[in-house]
């Protein structure tokens, strides 16, 4: 087999270009698509895999979606054989166990890219259907349609009773229609953009460089490694939820040798509850969490991941078997980085950030509209980030592995039966040190017609972590005008009713007293803090 040699300068230039399509991708989608979800928060991703399934190039969209990525090819090759692949075929999948997904409303949509009758790559992309509600979470039977990767177009013909049986499952199919649309359009955007790549530079040349990319992205994260000294770094962490009562200890050993990187995590039983970890999902995770610490330049592409290997009890809550329900694996998974991140503070003091806001507290509002139809908005909404080593931590952001938008007011009274009366950075969120923590939000919503929610939560009891002497950020809090804090479930509301969520503010970072006295006079003049707090944990005007 002849192999073809590719100079630096033309790798360099063809892997902006790979990047370029990913990126374009991701905004054809979200010009494209039609929720709210989608077109106004941007919960997509779009990626480019080589012909082998590995991947070259993710757009900077969210890291948790490279869990749904890594897994669809796989199991697209164990369903057909590569000669019965052909140009215009188009596989969608959703499924955590036979699917690739990481959980069942994001729905995976892979369309192989042939140059001169030679497959040369695969365009994948993924957008959260925020659909499936109402749902239980006892196994994954509960929470939806469940696909495993079957054609939708056959040789560019849409094959529409597959279409068909999807969308009868679709509590608002017109929605589910306009968006898988949006994503056709996106991977034909980027068949077209790597065919001509092919035509500009061969298609050999750009494989080739493809193959360099991936061993240029190993050869940094290698050489971040190996810069750690020896040794194992270990580190504990709590994970509740709104889901189950109490807490769940979890825990992880990094062993660093030479320039590799061992990650063993120790966690309980998975759950029956839409908690638990899909393996590929922990595998993004990790990847992200170590990449963001040794080096965030590194190329996202599969080389990074060779020098990392990722182990947790099979049947646990982090690597969960069938038929575990996985709908709410962000949360868990936001625990992880966490996690991973606490124990290369360790190693690599002054390079990590004290703990973020550690959850994606997400609502999820169903209801019914006078002409009968179904309505679902889902929300998930940041909170503080943790502090940096030089910096404050940032306010009212996602963090790790989620990076959505919150919906616009305005586009949200305009499509849903809801008010939000506040919509607000909370004041002494954020966990005291010499950099302060970046604080939460708030934001309370008044129904105007009867509907449901359906709320996920975590650090509810436990707290962010600050570092090096920081303060902890405070933890989640929700009150439904009724008296009620707790939950479960799914919880009816009335015409009128008054919900408020409360998210989780960031860690703080060094001692509080070393503090320079002008920024806590600043945040108390600008009612981050109050007077009391200050004086009392700062020593401001004592």
């Amino acid at each position: 087999m002849t192999v073809t040699q590719v100079d630096p300068i033309t790798v360099e230039v063809i892997g902006s270009a790979l990047t370029s399509i990913v990126e374009e991708m991701g905004e054809a989608l979200v010009r494209a698509s039609y929720s709210t979800n989608i077109k106004e928060r941007r919960d997509c991703s779009t990626a480019l895999f080589d012909w082998r399934g590995n991947t070259l190039c993710q757009a900077e969209h969210i890291p948790m979606h490279l869990g749904s990525f890594i897994g669809i090819i796989p199991h697209i090759g164990k369903r057909y054989a590569l000669e019965d692949i052909k140009p215009g075929d188009v596989f969608i999948g959703n499924d955590a166990y036979e699917g690739g997904a990481t959980h069942l409303p994001d729905i995976v949509l892979a369309e192989p890219i042939f140059y001169e009758d030679k497959l040369v790559g695969w365009a994948v992309n993924t957008a959260h259907h925020a659909d499936f509600a109402d749902r239980g979470h006892a196994h994954i039977y509960q929470e939806g349609l469940r696909i495993p990767p079957v054609r939708l177009y056959r040789e560019g013909v849409l094959q529409e009773d597959i279409q068909a049986m999807i969308l009868l499952n679709c509590q608002v199919p017109h929605e589910r229609l306009s968006d898988l649309r949006a994503q056709m359009s996106a991977n034909r955007l980027c068949v077209e953009r790597m065919q001509a790549l092919c035509a500009k530079y061969g298609a050999d040349r750009v494989l080739a460089a493809g193959d360099a990319l991936q061993d240029y992205a190993e050869r940094k994260m290698r050489a971040g490694i190996a810069a750690i000294p020896d040794g194992i770094y270990s580190f504990t962490d709590y994970f509740d939820s709104n889901q189950f009562p109490g807490e769940m200890k979890l825990s992880v050993d990094i062993t660093v040798k030479g320039s590799e990187m061992h990650l063993a995590f120790e966690a309980p039983p998975q759950v029956p509850a839409g908690l638990n970890i899909i393996y590929t999902a922990l595998l993004a995770t990790c990847y992200y969490a170590v990449k963001a610490v040794i080096d965030p330049t590194i190329l996202p592409n599969a080389g990074l991941s060779r020098p990392i290997i990722v182990e947790a009890p099979i049947g646990s809550l982090l690597n969960c078997k069938h038929p575990a329900a996985v709908d709410g694996r962000i949360a868990a998974c936001q625990r992880v980085a966490d996690l991973v991140q606490g124990a290369l503070a360790k190693a690599l003091p002054g390079r990590v950030t004290a703990a973020g806001n550690g959850a994606c507290t997400g609502a999820l509002f169903t209801g019914t509209r006078a002409d009968g139809s179904l309505w679902v908005y889902l929300e998930t909404i940041g909170g503080g980030g943790g502090a940096r080593p030089q910096a404050d931590g940032l306010s009212g952001i996602h963090v790790h592995m989620t990076n959505t938008s919150n919906l616009p007011v305005e586009a949200l009274e305009l499509e849903y039966p809801l008010t939000l009366l506040r919509y607000e950075l909370v004041n002494g969120s954020g966990g005291a040190g010499k950099q302060r923590g970046g604080m939460g939000l708030r934001r309370v919503y008044r129904t105007e017609a009867d509907c449901r929610i359906s709320l996920e939560g975590s650090r509810i009891n436990s707290r962010p972590w600050g570092l090096d002497g920081g303060l902890s950020g405070a933890g989640s809090q929700y009150d439904f005008g009724d008296g009620r804090t707790s939950f479960q479930g799914t919880v009816a509301l009335k015409k009128g009713q008054v919900v408020e969520i409360v998210t989780p503010g960031g860690g703080g970072y060094g001692l509080p007293m070393t503090r320079d006295k002008a920024d806590v006079a600043r945040d108390v003049a600008e009612q981050r803090i109050t007077s009391d707090f200050a004086r009392e944990v700062y020593g401001y005007g004592a």
